[in-house]
């Protein structure tokens, strides 16, 4: 049997993710990262990467759970491994602040992380503007030194990689057997999903080696969180959609600094380090799902794994295996040829 020729289109912690996957779960595919933009040059890179997944309107919880859960265990492995370090994953704790009491304080993620417990009114009595906490343990994890790690896992497994801009799908059924569409918010364009639109992120990056624990608080672009990393603390955000700015904003850097301080007022002696805007893909639910691209006579199986908005690192090993299993199972099935 000759080599399943697949290309993965985009090259965030989606795209990563999804091609070592194939490599390393299908020896008989010959896999290919195809993208414009490489770390530190992807969205993923900036994002704080703390998993906490939000509930998507559409999507059987129990698929949710297993994504979030799948993705959990991977991540947790790397934490109990000596690959740790370098692949910028490690536990982390802290707490998240509501202004009112949820309908359900205790989420569905709450069984996967670590000491999930609500806050007591003493740990409450810190933040008055606030009704309600979450404290626990998660994992956060760095892109800037988790995908270089995949890159070199993926080409480990046998895998190739091309800086190249696809702008046409067609273009690739000559070339390969399976196409896999993790172009984030280019399928937009890709794809023609309008149902895929720009949520604009803004963060800074600043030093205060003196705050251990992460901390959120506040909700839509009113938000601030403040997660401590490696080298500096991710300080955030914003939450703007439809918005395709990718140039800094003053006015966003001084609100999220504003809002920060108001939560922890130590974050008034950190030094700036960087500011940083990316455009997370945002989507009523993430697309992971296949169909099948015909051009003249020959059909290619492609399969999609876009659209996870602000939860890309926090589900994307569990959509990577979704992913994973739908081209096991498109391969040993026939393609519904149809004539044209």
């Amino acid at each position: 049997m000759s080599a399943v020729k697949v290309a993965v289109v985009g090259a965030g912690v989606i795209g990563l993710s999804t091609a070592v996957c194939v490599a390393e779960a299908l020896p008989y595919c010959s896999v290919t990262i195809l993208s414009e933009k490489f770390s530190p040059d992807t969205t993923s890179d900036g994002a704080a990467g703390i998993l906490i997944p939000e509930v998507f309107p559409d999507i059987p919880l129990e698929r949710q759970r297993r994504w979030f859960k799948e993705t959990f265990d991977h991540l947790l492995g790397i934490v109990e491994s000596s690959e740790a370090p370098e692949a910028g994953v490690f536990l982390s704790s802290g707490y998240i602040l509501l202004k009112e009491v949820p309908s359900d304080p205790k989420p569905y993620w709450s069984d996967y992380v670590f000491g999930f417990r609500t806050m007591t009114d003493r740990e409450m009595r810190r933040f008055p503007n606030h009704k309600f906490g979450q404290s626990f343990t998660s994992i956060k994890c760095e892109c800037l030194r988790y995908l270089p790690w995949l890159e070199k896992r993926f080409r480990k497994a046998g895998g190739q990689i091309k800086r190249e801009k696809v702008t046409d799908l067609q273009q690739l059924i000559s070339s390969y057997d399976v196409i896999v569409n993790c172009s984030g918010i280019g399928s937009r364009h890709l794809v023609g999903d309008k149902g895929v639109y720009p949520v604009r992120g803004q963060i800074l990056k600043v030093y205060a080696p003196w705050l251990k624990h992460f901390l959120g608080g506040g909700d839509g672009d009113k938000r601030a969180y403040m997660y401590p990393g490696t080298d500096y603390v991710t300080v955030g955000g914003t939450l703007q959609m439809d918005d395709w700015r990718l140039e800094v904003d003053k006015g966003d850097s001084e609100g999220i600094m504003e809002r920060c301080c108001q939560l922890e007022p130590s974050m008034r002696k950190a030094q700036a380090l960087e500011e940083w805007v990316g455009l997370r893909p945002g989507r009523r639910n993430p697309r992971v799902e296949r169909e099948w691209l015909q051009a003249e006579e020959r059909q290619v199986l492609l399969v999609h794994n876009y659209g996870h908005g602000g939860c890309g690192i926090t589900l994307s090993w569990g959509t990577a295996l979704d992913a994973v299993g739908l081209v096991r199972k498109s391969l040993h099935e026939q393609p519904p040829y149809s004539k044209l």
